[in-house]
């Protein structure tokens, strides 16, 4: 408005001046133009802002998590339900037994030195627990060959090892940590490892037993009839009732059929325990 008052002054005062007639018309029109710019300005464009309003931002849903590994049901390993040694299992799989003998160690036997030991640490890590069995084959008797992860993620047959409860079984394994376990065993003088001269399964199990003398051995009633069935192998040294025993189903010779009494003066045998009638 102040300058509307300014210029009209300024257009009086030039109107007044004598000379001027020419110029009133084009005066009064630059009047009028000036008059509505400042009367009706014109808003500046923003070539920055919208009036339209803004769209909210829609994040698809992310499909790709993974599901955690909390979420998946645990699938239950095989149940230990027998330890016949340190090195051999009985295990429930589907309702079914199967053995297992553990791969790349050997245990010492049962009437060895040690051998007992071996199967009580071996029958308190495994026995009654579900563990994962990695088989590896079959040997000669049947028997799965693998490897027994406990419950906790220790490996069985290095834990045997580790303690000095087991021999790494050199001829059936070139396994590097098994041969490194009993390295340490032997250097710290774990388990077996105390005896200055410790005899290998393998080597035990060749030696052959001390002969018996049954020739004076009492026979028992009925022996004279009573069939029974034995191995004819220099290493046996027993009798079997059944023939369907399972340690009879191991000889790899001929299975002989005598008398009891037979059995017991010409082939100074004694009655296997494992098979006996009941």
């Amino acid at each position: 408005m102040n300058k509307l008052i300014l210029y009209l002054l300024s257009l009086t005062s030039l109107l007044a001046a004598p000379g001027c007639k020419q110029d009133n018309e084009k005066a009064r029109e630059e009047f009028r133009q000036r008059r509505g710019a400042i009367e009706h300005p014109v808003e500046p464009t923003s070539t920055t802002q919208s009036d339209e309003p803004e769209r909210p931002v829609v994040v698809p849903p992310d499909n790709t998590r993974a599901t955690p590994d909390d979420e998946t049901p645990a699938i239950p390993g095989d149940r230990v339900v027998g330890v016949k040694d340190g090195d051999t299992f009985e295990l429930l799989r589907n309702g079914q037994t199967i053995t297992v003998r553990l791969l790349g160690v050997d245990t010492p036997e049962k009437n060895q030195a040690y051998g007992q030991r071996a199967k009580q640490f071996a029958s308190d890590l495994a026995f009654g627990k579900n563990v994962r069995l990695i088989e590896h084959n079959k040997d000669r008797y049947g028997r799965t060959v693998g490897t027994i992860i406990l419950p906790d993620g220790r490996n069985l047959n290095e834990e045997l090892v580790r303690e000095g409860f087991a021999w790494h079984y050199t001829a059936y394994s070139k396994d590097k940590t098994l041969a490194n376990l009993e390295a340490d065993a032997r250097r710290f003088k774990r388990g077996l490892w105390q005896d200055p001269n410790p005899v290998a399964p393998w080597d035990f199990r060749k030696q052959k037993p001390e002969p018996v003398d049954n020739s004076k051995a009492a026979i028992p009633a009925g022996a004279t009839k009573r069939q029974v069935y034995l191995c004819d192998s220099s290493g046996s040294a027993v009798y079997h009732y059944s023939k369907d025993c399972s340690v009879l189903k191991r000889c790899k010779e001929q299975v002989l059929t005598v008398t009891e009494a037979e059995a017991i003066r010409q082939h100074n045998r004694r009655a296997d325990k494992t098979c006996s009638p009941k």
